[in-house]
């Protein structure tokens, strides 16, 4: 019985543990010597892992220079399926995700943002020549084409929204899975950000084009911030601090995330806050 006794006695003391590391904030664990883990999906340019897992893309750039800022120079980097971003956030895998996320009111009912680090737009890609004419969602219900997005993507409810019917929406994994289903004729046209699409129309060497933003609802621009687990608010002010001063001076921000693609245009304006995105949005 003694051993018994003993052997629960261990146990508890290490679920008790394990409870006690999970239960510390992220400025708890930083100042504990923990390195910060950084989480992303695989979203070219936006952010995604080079060859050796480090973090690249356009987002990841200006989250590292913030982090500088705060004195943070080490980090750990964790890649989820797009879907699996927030869940993995929440779930303790990864202390903040970047990635793109567009600031809305479902996704800030699940974890909080930082201020806005940019302001972007959604277009769609078509087969080069855009042959049935499509440009936005009101074109892929007249056509009947069949749209393809990303599972957890802004856009699935945006489709919903301007009224795109189940029947002609084909959600899959990510960015490589929007590319696949084009490629293989699955779909006539898909949507996803503007940098998204670009990098799409790269990559096929003009098999597929991209539309005009413009033409797409005026109501689909969107502004993207960083995300943190709710109980991390003093690590995400401490952040939004750091980030207010990269963006009152951004030229190295600049010339870091320009090599992605972003520039001036997308610093976000002081109207298009994270409040306001996600009363809004």
């Amino acid at each position: 019985m003694s051993k018994i006794f003993k052997s629960l006695t261990v146990l508890l003391v290490l679920l008790f543990s394990i409870s006690t590391v999970s239960a510390k904030t992220l400025t708890e664990r930083l100042a504990d010597g923990h390195k910060l883990r950084l989480g992303f999906g695989t979203a070219v340019p936006w952010a995604y892992a080079g060859d050796g897992g480090e973090a690249l893309g356009f987002v990841n750039m200006i989250a590292l220079t913030v982090l500088e800022e705060m004195g943070i120079t080490e980090h750990e980097t964790k890649v989820f399926e797009w879907s699996g971003l927030i869940p993995g956030l929440n779930a303790d895998r990864a202390d903040m995700i970047t990635g793109g996320m567009y600031i809305l009111k479902s996704r800030c009912a699940n974890m909080d943002f930082s201020d806005p680090i940019g302001v972007f737009g959604d277009a769609m890609l078509v087969p080069k020549g855009n042959p049935k004419n499509i440009n936005n969602y009101a074109d892929v219900i007249k056509t009947g084409a069949k749209l393809v997005t990303g599972t957890g993507f802004n856009t699935v409810e945006a489709a919903k929204k301007y009224g795109v019917p189940d029947s002609q929406m084909l959600l899959v994994e990510g960015e490589v899975g929007i590319l696949a289903a084009m490629k293989a004729g699955r779909a006539d046209v898909a949507v996803q950000t503007f940098f998204g699409a670009k990098e799409h129309e790269k990559k096929t060497n003009g098999k597929f084009e991209v539309t005009d933003p413009k033409l797409m609802p005026k109501e689909t621009l969107n502004v993207v911030g960083i995300g943190f687990r709710k109980t991390d608010d003093k690590f995400r002010e401490a952040f939004n601090a750091a980030l207010a001063k990269v963006m009152a001076n951004p030229a190295t921000m600049l010339k870091r995330a320009g090599e992605y693609g972003y520039d001036k245009a997308q610093l976000p304006p002081p109207d298009m806050t994270t409040e306001w995105a996600c009363s809004t949005k």
